[in-house]
């Protein structure tokens, strides 16, 4: 269980990247989108942000 909760954790630092770079560049991450601006970047990898880090702190109760 301790493999899966870090796996998660890794892929809410990676959101939190891709978050950071789309917010400079939209375009760069959101390069199959029609539209590619700030808010759709946010929609995107913030709603992954949060359920990453919700799921690695929900994990933290099970033991």
């Amino acid at each position: 269980m301790y493999y899966v909760r870090l796996l998660i954790l890794y892929l809410g630092y990676t959101s939190s990247i891709f978050l950071l770079v789309g917010l400079y560049k939209p375009w760069t991450m959101l390069w199959w989108e029609d539209v590619q601006n700030r808010k759709k970047v946010f929609q995107v990898y913030g709603t992954l942000l949060v359920v990453f880090y919700s799921i690695y702190w929900g994990l933290g109760f099970i033991k």
